[in-house]
C-alpha cells in the first residue's frame, strides 16, 4: 500500500516524539508498503518565528525565516529513520526533487506538480522521503507557502497527485471527536465522518483537518486522522469519506418566508429554540433560517405559510419580546455547494453580484462552510439559476 502520512507539529515536539514518529514509519517500512512523510515545523516554531519578526519584512524574507520549522524537522526525523536503517532523505525547497511548485499567483501549479509528483512517487520501493510540509516553491526557485494549515494541504495534495491510497494526518487529538473533550465530558472519537461535515467543522474553528487540504480528497483517496500516541499508521483514528461535490441547484419546491420581529431578540436566550419547536412539534420542515438584530426568518413550504403564521402568531402574543410575524409566499431558493468555499474569498461576491446586476430581488442569503443559498422571488428563479450556472 501507498501511503503519504503527517506529523503535525505536536507529534514532532520532541526528541522522545520523533523516535516514536521514527518507529511508526519503519514498522510501515518493514510490512513492504510505500511511505512518503510530510513534516510540520516541530512544536509552535512556525509561531514563535512569527512571533519574532518585529519589523517590515517583505514577503520573500518572511517565507525564507518561517521555513526554518519545517527545515528542522524534516532533517531530524530523515536522520531518526536512518538510525533505524531505513533509506530516507529530506526534501526541501531548492532540492532537485523537489515537488509542490506554484505559479505567478501563488497558485499551486497543478501539472507541473502532477508531474514531479508522479516521478517521486516511482521512487518509493527504495527511499522514504521526509517532505517539509507548508512550503512550495515558485518557477524561479523563491520559497513560497501554502497557506494557514499548510502540511495538511501538503499531504492530502501528495496523497492525490502519487496516487496514493491512503493519507494518514497524525495529529494531538484521538480522530475526530464528538465533542472537544476538554470541555464536554464522555466525548469519543468517531469513527466516520464526510468531507462535508469535517469541513463545516474545521472552518467553524474545530482544529482536526485544515479546511484547505479537503478540496484535494477525491473519492478513491483514503484519509484518516490519528491520535501520535497511536503507534500504528495503518489502523485507527477517524475515516473521512467522500469528497466535495460542486452543484448549482434550484429547489423544487415553492417556499415562504416568515417573518418574526421583537425588541432586542438577539438577547432572548432560547427563543430561537422556542420557535423552531413550535414549528417542529407541528410537522412543519424548518428548510432554512435567518437572524438579524430585531428578527429571525424560517423558511418553509409554501402550503405550511399559513399554520406557520398561526402558530407564530401565537407565540408573539404569549411573549412581550415580540412584536409580530409577517410572511412572504411565492419565494425560491437557489443553492451552490462547492469545498472550494472557503478558500476563495470572492465566492459569495461571484453568485450574488449577476443576480442583484439583473435587477432581482435578494430577500436573503445563507452562507456555510460548503454552501451558499440565495432566497429569489419564485418568478425570478429560472433566470436567477442560469446567471448563477453562467458563472461556474
Amino acid at each position: 500500500m501507498r501511503v503519504v502520512t503527517k506529523f503535525g507539529g505536536t507529534s514532532l515536539g520532541n526528541g522522545e516524539r520523533i523516535n516514536r514518529a521514527a518507529d511508526s514509519i519503519a514498522k510501515a517500512v518493514e510490512q513492504g508498503h510505500e511511505i512518503a512523510v510530510v513534516a510540520s515545523a516541530m512544536g509552535n516554531t512556525t509561531d514563535e518565528l512569527l512571533d519574532e519578526i518585529e519589523f517590515d519584512a517583505d514577503e520573500a524574507d518572511k517565507a525564507q525565516i518561517v521555513s526554518m520549522g519545517e527545515r528542522t524537522s524534516v532533517r531530524m526525523l530523515k536522520a531518526a529513520l536512518a538510525a533505524r536503517g531505513i533509506e530516507a532523505i529530506f526534501l526541501e525547497p531548492g532540492s532537485d526533487q523537489w515537488p509542490i511548485i506554484t505559479d505567478e499567483h501563488g497558485e499551486v501549479d497543478i501539472e507541473e506538480t502532477t508531474r514531479r509528483a508522479h516521478a517521486l512517487a516511482g521512487q518509493l520501493g527504495d527511499i522514504v522521503p521526509v517532505i517539509t510540509g507548508f512550503l512550495a516553491e515558485d518557477h524561479q526557485g523563491n520559497v513560497t507557502t501554502l497557506g494557514r494549515g499548510g502540511s495538511d494541504t501538503t499531504a492530502v495534495m501528495l496523497g492525490k497527485y502519487m496516487d496514493a491510497d491512503e493519507v494518514v494526518i497524525v495529529t494531538d487529538v484521538e480522530g475526530v471527536m464528538t465533542g472537544d473533550p476538554r470541555v464536554v465530558e464522555g466525548a469519543r472519537n468517531v469513527g466516520e465522518i464526510t468531507v462535508d461535515e469535517l469541513q463545516s467543522l474545521s472552518f467553524r474553528g474545530a482544529e482536526v483537518v485544515a479546511p484547505s487540504s479537503l478540496s484535494y480528497k477525491d473519492a478513491d483517496l483514503s484519509v484518516r486522522v490519528v491520535h501520535y500516541q497511536h503507534d500504528d499508521l495503518l489502523a485507527g483514528g477517524t475515516s473521512i469519506e467522500g469528497q466535495f461535490e460542486s452543484l448549482i441547484d434550484l429547489e423544487e419546491t415553492k417556499l415562504a418566508c416568515v417573518t418574526i420581529a421583537g425588541r432586542a431578540i438577539r438577547n432572548s436566550p432560547g427563543i430561537l429554540g422556542e420557535l423552531a419547536s413550535c414549528l417542529g412539534d407541528a410537522d412543519i420542515n424548518i428548510d432554512a433560517n435567518s437572524s438579524g438584530m430585531d428578527s429571525i426568518t424560517f423558511y418553509v413550504a409554501d402550503a405550511d405559510a399559513d399554520d406557520a403564521e398561526a402558530l407564530l402568531h401565537d407565540e408573539v402574543v404569549e411573549d412581550e419580546t415580540l412584536s409580530s410575524v409577517t410572511v412572504e409566499e411565492d419565494v425560491a431558493v437557489v443553492r451552490v455547494t462547492g469545498g472550494e468555499f472557503p478558500n476563495e474569498t470572492d465566492s459569495v461576491k461571484r453568485i450574488i453580484d449577476p443576480i442583484a446586476n439583473a435587477h432581482i430581488d435578494i430577500y436573503d442569503v445563507i452562507t456555510s462552510a460548503t454552501s451558499v443559498s440565495v432566497f429569489v422571488p419564485w418568478e425570478d428563479r429560472e433566470q436567477a439559476l442560469q446567471l448563477v450556472q453562467k458563472e461556474f
